[in-house]
């Protein structure tokens, strides 16, 4: 063998030597996580929020198992298709271990479908909605679902402000609204209490006069609208306008920066369930991630970002708890999370796939979010 083959086959040994090394040492040797998001379209606020979250929690814990996390990104535009079309590609595509979304109720239904068919687990961070869980073994969420926070909601009206008549508003288009206030109605009226008026709109109206005049009519004590933060800043608005002056409750879909911003002194007074007050936050982790939060970004971590937080620091967890990255495993130490201090809170997730943790109530006074109380699942 000559010099000169001899070098040809040494450079060749060389560069496949390192090749193989990066690959050991570098992007597959990473554990993937699938995020989907609707960080464009109507309800980018709250992907976008959330997005923030998992980046900043991703900093503070960018490695499990001695290997480093990968996040891949789909951006689901705000579009049932779209989230479908995300959760598959990641699996398909990017050949993720575990995912992370959606953030609104319609996308996390057409991607758990996807995701609990292919036996990839997936953890919802801010989703309520009963549906996106039920018969389902690999889907988990990091939130309180619209049983426990629709009862609570009808248990303070009743309650706490003595309604005994009660108006709801609904958004038909959104699967959210629409679940919400069916547990509403059905708790408010075990208590005693009556729905004097039930009224329907599409989501994007800007136009709420005549389900107003329905409420004004029917003459109720209490308004709820468990809806997404627009229209219960446009609805509130004219609701001032036509002189309607029942206290309002809504749900943890206005608890945004936005709704105030849109809202301004139309909003004032009105009372919701939320996931998260930043003067409740008491664990290690939440003071550590506000800090980072605030340092890395200028500004305080809201709901929404501390609930993509707390997603990702559960299924980290849950991973090193299972120390492997098979599906099978990751599943099974999600359904024993059992009192992880996260950032929002305390969460003990069952088999079910549901968290077990508290709701606070909130309310807008002087341009702020303001905590009223805290209601403990254990209590009720």
């Amino acid at each position: 063998m000559t010099r000169k083959v001899f070098n040809g086959f040494l450079v060749s040994f060389i560069i496949i030597c390192v090749a193989l090394c990066t690959t050991a040492s570098g992007e597959d040797n990473s554990i993937k996580l699938g995020i989907y998001l609707p960080m464009s379209g109507s309800s980018s606020v709250y992907g976008q929020a959330v997005y923030q979250g998992i980046k900043v929690a991703h900093t503070i814990r960018p490695t499990v198992l001695n290997r480093p996390v990968e996040l891949i990104l789909a951006d689901t535009m705000s579009k049932k298709m779209e989230a479908a079309n995300a959760v598959e590609m990641l699996i398909k595509t990017d050949n993720v271990r575990a995912i992370i979304g959606e953030a609104t109720t319609n996308g996390t239904i057409a991607g758990a479908a996807i995701a609990d068919w292919s036996k990839i687990p997936m953890v919802s961070p801010t989703t309520t909605n009963p549906h996106i869980t039920h018969n389902r073994t690999y889907i988990f969420r990091v939130c309180f679902n619209d049983t426990f926070q629709g009862e609570a909601a009808a248990d303070y009206a009743y309650k706490t402000l003595g309604a005994r008549k009660a108006a709801v508003i609904i958004d038909i288009a959104q699967d959210y609204s629409v679940g919400l206030a069916n547990v509403f109605e059905r708790a408010f009226m075990s208590r005693g209490g009556r729905v004097v008026s039930h009224t329907y709109f599409q989501t994007s109206d800007q136009d709420f006069t005549m389900q107003l005049q329905a409420v004004m009519a029917a003459k109720p004590d209490v308004l709820y609208m468990p809806n997404y933060f627009r229209e219960v800043a446009k609805a509130c608005r004219q609701a001032k306008k036509l002189g309607i002056n029942v206290p309002i409750i809504s749900a943890d879909g206005v608890q945004t920066k936005e709704l105030l911003e849109l809202g301004g002194d139309d909003v004032e007074g009105l009372i919701f369930t939320g996931h998260f007050d930043k003067s409740l936050a008491v664990t290690p982790l939440a003071r550590q991630y506000l800090n980072h939060f605030a340092a890395a970004t200028g500004k305080d971590a809201g709901p929404y970002e501390v609930l993509g937080a707390d997603a990702y620091f559960v299924l980290i967890d849950a991973i090193e708890r299972a120390k492997s990255v098979r599906s099978t495993k990751i599943r099974s130490a999600l359904a024993l999370t059992n009192g992880f201090k996260g950032v929002s809170g305390v969460i003990t997730i069952g088999s079910d796939g549901n968290a077990v943790k508290n709701l606070v109530f909130m309310q807008v006074k002087e341009g702020t979010f303001q905590h009223l109380t805290t209601v403990n699942p254990i209590d009720r």
